[in-house]
């Protein structure tokens, strides 16, 4: 039985960059095939421009998230305003816009895991001051 978990744009940029200092840990971590993936249309937006370098590379990207059936969580109009809640309360560290859309996903689909290299994971809380776990164990400072 596969565990769903949110994807961050990190992971899903180090996969198609061969470049990226996290691309084999990433590669390794995910051939396990244990996971069903949850993401946002804004992180395949960051992660389509970060891999502008290269068309082939974003075809790859959705080739894949097809593939491996990701599943778009689909931020509506109502939640743009905890998105702006969301980006004042971490506006220090900042929180940018495609983190905010996986905190609310994270929030509306009770899913408590994800896969990110970012550290702002380890600050970001959800109600109840509970946290997101970040199961990705590549990271420099994990």
């Amino acid at each position: 039985m596969l565990n769903t978990v949110l994807v961050d744009a990190g992971p899903l940029i180090a996969l198609f960059d061969r470049d990226d200092n996290y691309h084999e840990a990433v590669k390794n971590f995910l051939s396990k095939g244990q996971y069903r993936f949850v993401s946002t249309a804004a992180v395949f937006t960051e992660v389509s421009y970060m891999l502008n370098f290269s068309v082939g590379a974003q075809i790859d990207f959705f080739e894949w998230v097809l593939k491996k059936g990701v599943i778009l969580y689909d931020v509506e109009r109502r939640g743009i305003s905890r998105i702006i809640e969301l980006l004042q309360k971490y506006s220090d560290l900042p929180m940018d816009f495609a983190d905010a859309t996986l905190v609310l996903a994270a929030e509306k689909t009770g899913i408590r895991s994800i896969i990110s290299i970012d550290s702002d994971f380890d600050v970001y809380r959800l109600p109840g001051k509970e946290k997101i776990h970040n199961i990705f164990s590549g990271r420099d400072d994990a």
